[in-house]
């Protein structure tokens, strides 16, 4: 017998051998019910209870999952496999076998006919051109084009108001899939003849991309236009829409590919197949994660507009999963359904629809989405309830909205939610009087601040404060178009500074300040990266001085830049490699990344990134197999770091004298500061406070560090540096110089006529053409310039190649 504790009420299920029967008691009144009859013949010698750890506790461990619900009109009159998509966020188009063009409400689950197709034409597919500037929440205004295909190798064009465009016989044999091209210049059509062909927008005929001899079942576009994926047998291919580009094809299931789909953002692929399994793969080919085989085929796949849900179909099943490709939850429906086709999302990221193969249609919305922070916990328990509940005081409250929610975000002490039509910030301190704004539609992407959030919609970006005033409209070029575009990835709040990627141009970072006056509130200033940009971060807190910016190119490098009030140009520094993704503290400027197989946590990667010495030394990496694979960052406040692997949460401490010790030198208490790190007595401690003292020119603290850190030639510089006149022009440049910031020093130098030490300067930053530069400027020092040039060739046993020396011979 097993005692289980299940919320306040103790079960216990008792085998009576004498008997044959099972009961549950309850502890507290020492009562029982009977629960089940054993069978005659079995005489029970043992008994235990499987309790799932999740589920123990006051309020049962909810999990994500999708509540479903059925169309209300009958099988027979909704005819065979109805074809669906999305019109705007409510309403949904749909046609079968039956030829009838309905148009579908969400909520009520009803239709009404718009067309009826012509008598000799069978649906295969269907696909609804959504301008994504139009989406909102009223749906079929949004609505351009639709593009359905048949049988018989035709497709055919209708707009919004049902009438029919064009037809065009496109293929010999049925069409299996019709598409619109994302940004909807195009369409693509694909074959049972094994053809893949690309038309323009109004029908005509642009190439034929693929020609081979087995058929195609499925094909999309990548997010960007520039490729398509499809599939042929057993085999998955990329063909990229250049000329005289390659194929990349591998074998993906063991039977027939049924569905595919790619990602809008995170430029994953995921594939399902005749083998029961589903695939996550990335545009090399690589798999990335092979589900468990089902019990039927996997006949419909959709990723979420957001890239963070997929939503799996099956034979009577459908699976809400994380993009990495873990399972939330997974749904078997009583009632012989069929299998799902045509599964796709809602532009809105929080509803699904289906054809059944019985001729129903299946909708779904996603329940039980829950966020943590600190002492707070959301759960959106319906469409339109969420409860936000307390962990220390143990209270809760149930927040009822008169529209669905859409969106909620928690952080520092805030929940925000947005509707179809407003945006509701709660404090937590007053839930009973949230702020409303009114007419923010189409929000989809909330960011929190210390001070302020980002609201980002289909027309700007929006920075509140949290009594819910309008503080920013940042705009940067093209800016308007670009906000369908934008990704949380894309975008960072921190706590004085907003960073937002330019989506034409991936290099490009915008910089803005969101202090009241500040110079970069109306022109942004911009960083340059040599490579496109797939993820920003800025730091959440610290003051204007110790502002950073994180980025991670395409070549999964990392680099930072400080972002200090008044500079003109950003220096950016190469911190790490190979790096997954990043996240700053909400208390420190302390970093943490992820890779393939380990963690990284940088303690002071804004004051140490000019020195790789100091990086080195106020760096630590950890092993991360332990958590499993696909481990994603989920939070980092105060000394806590989340991690999320397979479903299960995983929370690692930072070291707590690093965290305090940030806290100490922002609020300049160098003795505590120095107390702290010889309690510690670590070397990254040390580090650390060497690097944040020398960043505030505390060259006796940065000399005791330094000292501890065993840097002894650091030592001897900071040494160098006390022996010069005090706030001379001199020792002003050497701290530059300390920090890392030698155009700093150089200027500093110039401006208080000190042009040979300036000369000087360069020639020990070996920055040759800049020494010559400034010696011919001032016409002094030029022959001292091309003696040390000489030394430096002679040592190096070179001859001279630059062309500004060489034309002085």
């Amino acid at each position: 017998m097993c005692p289980t504790s299940i919320g306040q009420e103790l079960k216990r299920s008792t085998p009576a051998q004498l008997i044959g029967i099972c009961l549950k008691w309850t502890a507290n009144t020492r009562e029982s019910v009977q629960v089940a009859s054993l069978p005659e013949d079995f005489h029970p010698t043992d008994l235990h209870l499987l309790v799932l750890k999740a589920n123990v506790g006051g309020h049962g461990g909810k999990i994500m999952k999708f509540k479903t619900n059925f169309s209300k009109e009958s099988v027979q009159k909704l005819g065979n496999v109805p074809y669906v998509h999305w019109s705007g966020a409510e309403e949904i188009y749909s046609c079968s076998t039956d030829r009838n063009l309905l148009k579908w409400t969400a909520n009520t689950r009803e239709s009404v006919q718009v067309a009826s197709l012509p008598e000799d034409f069978h649906p295969t597919d269907l696909h609804l051109l959504v301008l994504k500037a139009n989406v909102g929440g009223h749906g079929g205004k949004s609505a351009d084009s639709l593009l359905i295909a048949s049988n018989d190798g035709r497709f055919i064009i209708i707009n919004k108001n049902a009438r029919l465009e064009r037809t065009i016989s496109a293929h010999t044999g049925a069409i299996t899939v019709a598409r619109w091209s994302p940004d909807g210049s195009a369409l693509l059509t694909a074959g049972e003849d094994g053809i893949v062909k690309i038309w323009s927008r109004t029908g005509m005929l642009r190439s034929t991309v693929i020609q081979n001899e087995g058929p195609i079942r499925c094909a999309r576009w990548s997010p960007n236009s520039s490729a398509i994926t499809y599939t042929q047998g057993s085999l998955m291919a990329i063909k990229p829409l250049v000329a005289n580009s390659k194929v990349s094809k591998w074998k993906a299931h063991d039977g027939l590919v049924l569905c595919v789909a790619w990602a809008n953002h995170s430029n994953l692929l995921v594939s399902g197949g005749e083998d029961c399994r589903y695939k996550v793969w990335d545009v090399q080919g690589s798999n990335l994660y092979t589900s468990f085989p089902d019990e039927n085929p996997i006949t419909s796949i959709d990723i979420s507009p957001e890239g963070d849900l997929l939503a799996i179909g099956g034979f009577n099943m459908l699976k809400l999963c994380h993009y990495s490709g873990w399972s939330y939850s997974t749904c078997r429906f009583p009632q012989n359904v069929g299998s799902l086709y045509g599964l796709n999302w809602s532009p809105d990221g929080t509803q699904i629809v289906a054809g059944c193969g019985n001729g129903a249609l299946l909708f779904g919305h996603i329940i039980d989405r829950q966020l943590m922070s600190r002492n707070l916990k959301a759960t959106a328990v319906g469409r339109r309830t969420i409860i936000l509940q307390d962990i220390l005081t143990k209270t809760s409250d149930t927040l009822e909205f008169s529209d669905r929610v859409i969106r909620m975000a928690l952080g520092y002490g805030h929940l925000l939610v947005t509707t179809p039509n407003q945006l509701h910030i709660f404090n937590e301190n007053y839930i009973n009087t949230p702020v409303i704004v009114d007419g923010r539609t189409d929000v989809h992407i909330l960011s929190l601040g210390v001070k302020n959030f980002v609201a980002v919609d289909v027309s700007a970006i929006y920075i509140y404060t949290y009594t819910g005033r309008l503080h920013l409209t940042p705009k940067f070029p093209g800016s308007s178009t670009q906000m369908p575009n934008l990704t949380e990835k894309c975008i960072s709040l921190g706590a004085n500074v907003l960073a937002v990627r330019d989506f034409a141009d991936q290099t490009v970072i915008y910089i803005f300040d969101l202090l009241p006056g500040a110079t970069r509130q109306d022109e942004a200033s911009v960083i340059r990266s040599k490579s496109p940009i797939t993820e920003i971060s800025v730091c959440r807190s610290g003051g204007m001085d110790n502002q950073y910016l994180v980025f991670i190119d395409t070549h999964r490098d990392l680099y930072i830049a400080s972002l200090r009030s008044g500079a003109e140009n950003f220096p950016i520094h190469k911190i790490g490699t190979q790096v997954l993704s990043v996240m700053w503290g909400s208390d420190a400027n302390i970093l943490v990344g992820l890779h393939d197989a380990c963690y990284t946590i940088w303690y002071c990667p804004g004051e140490a990134c000019t020195d790789p010495t100091l990086i080195g030394l106020t760096t630590l990496t950890y092993d991360s197999t332990e958590f499993g694979k696909s481990v994603t960052l989920e939070s980092f406040e105060g000394c806590q770091i989340g991690l999320k692997s397979s479903g299960a949460l995983f929370t690692i401490s930072v070291k707590i004298y690093c965290n305090l010790l940030h806290k100490f030198v922002q609020d300049s208490l160098w003795s505590q500061a120095i107390k702290v790190c010889r309690l510690g007595q670590t070397p990254v401690l040390w580090a650390t406070l060497a690097a944040m003292a020398t960043k505030k020119n505390q060259l006796r603290i940065s000399e005791e560090a330094y000292a501890r850190a065993l840097q002894i030639d650091k030592i001897h510089y900071l040494q160098h540096i006390e022996n010069l006149p005090a706030s001379s022009a001199e020792q002003m440049a050497e701290h530059s110089i300390l920090n890392g910031r030698q155009t700093e020093a150089e200027i500093c130098l110039l401006h208080n006529k000190k042009i040979d030490e300036a000369i000087a300067l360069c020639i020990r930053m070996h920055n040759w053409s800049r020494a010559l530069e400034i010696a011919e400027k001032h016409q002094t020092n030029l022959d001292f310039v091309l003696k040390e040039r000489q030394k430096y060739l002679k040592a190096l046993n070179k001859s001279e190649m630059d062309p500004k020396f060489l034309s002085i011979k």
